[in-house]
């Protein structure tokens, strides 16, 4: 983590996404460092579990992927954004696992979101609730499981440089419109955190590299504690509570009920993007090591709402 120069929002972000195993979208022009930053999240990530390996192992076993060198590590799933939907959730006569199978207890890194295909992208919801697929064929049914943390980026337009000071963006409201609405709103209700990675700024890249912020293995000590925190508490990460478990655990304060309901009223979240702020907030509460979430840090969750904060459309100067 400390390789990755400037960009405190989303190295923050980065690890209260690995705390609670939250999905993540970067929003940002090319270069500012998005996949890096998305590279660096299994080196914060909690280790595998034994019965965690065990799954990894066996899914692999399958695509004649398994090796012992790979034992209790993460997987990493980085498919190119013209995967077809049978690569990217499996099939086949004889079925077989896809990438987000593949990407089981692991990171599914899709770089250029927008690029994908729409249909292809339609197909994450439900792994994404569910954390299972099943695919059906003639013959036969197949049910694999899926439980991935989705990491996601995209540029804010099709040239990548919509904001950009130099004034280099011409692209027009309904070309920006037009890539936007690639990426349906069903899918970005299911992503916790969207979080924007500014450009580097010239004088930080010029300057002498020095260690930046905290290294990897600090960050997981952190992320490990808030993880525990959490499994003692409800017995599994807070991206999978329940909705009876995020009325349970998730308590606010007056202060924390005003300022969602405020939230609610102003942004017109939908009940799922509710409870995903909720969920964030009790993670950044785990981090901070406090037993109840408070109103700054239901605050800081909802910063994480980008596309929901801002319209579609946006001038430079407001980029």
């Amino acid at each position: 983590m400390r390789d990755v120069r400037g960009q405190t929002h989303a190295k923050r972000a980065l690890e209260i996404a690995a705390a609670g195993g939250h999905n993540l979208l970067f929003i940002g022009p090319p270069g500012a460092g998005k996949s890096m930053l998305a590279n660096r999240l299994l080196g914060i990530l909690p280790p595998l579990q034994d019965d965690e390996a065990l799954e990894t192992c066996a899914i692999h076993s399958l695509n004649g992927g398994f090796t012992l060198a790979r034992w209790r590590q993460r997987p990493f799933r980085a498919p190119h954004h013209t995967a077809s939907a049978v690569a990217l959730v499996g099939g086949g006569s004889q079925p077989r696992p896809g990438e987000i199978s593949l990407a089981h207890h692991g990171v599914l890194f899709l770089d250029e979101l927008p690029e994908f295909d729409r249909h292809v992208l339609e197909v994450l919801r439900e792994p994404l609730e569910t954390g299972s697929v099943v695919i059906s064929r003639a013959a036969r049914q197949a049910e694999f499981p899926a439980r991935f943390q989705l990491i996601a980026a995209m540029n804010p337009c099709p040239c990548g440089y919509l904001g950009d000071q130099s004034g280099r963006c011409h692209c027009s409201e309904d070309r920006v419109r037009a890539y936007r609405a690639r990426l349906s709103g069903p899918l970005l209700d299911r992503i916790d955190m969207h979080v924007e990675v500014p450009a580097v700024p010239r004088a930080l890249l010029l300057s002498r590299p020095s260690p930046d912020g905290d290294d990897s293995r600090t960050i997981q000590r952190r992320v490990q504690a808030a993880r525990d925190r959490a499994l003692a508490r409800s017995g599994c990460p807070n991206h999978a509570l329940t909705n009876k478990q995020v009325d349970a655990y998730c308590v606010l304060d007056e202060d924390g009920r005003a300022l969602l309901e405020q939230s609610i009223e102003r942004l017109g979240l939908s009940a799922r993007a509710y409870h995903r702020i909720l969920k964030v907030a009790r993670t950044i509460g785990d981090l901070a090591g406090v037993e109840r979430p408070s109103a700054e840090h239901l605050s800081e969750a909802i910063q994480y709402r980008r596309l929901d904060r801002q319209p579609i459309i946006q001038a430079a100067t407001q980029f």
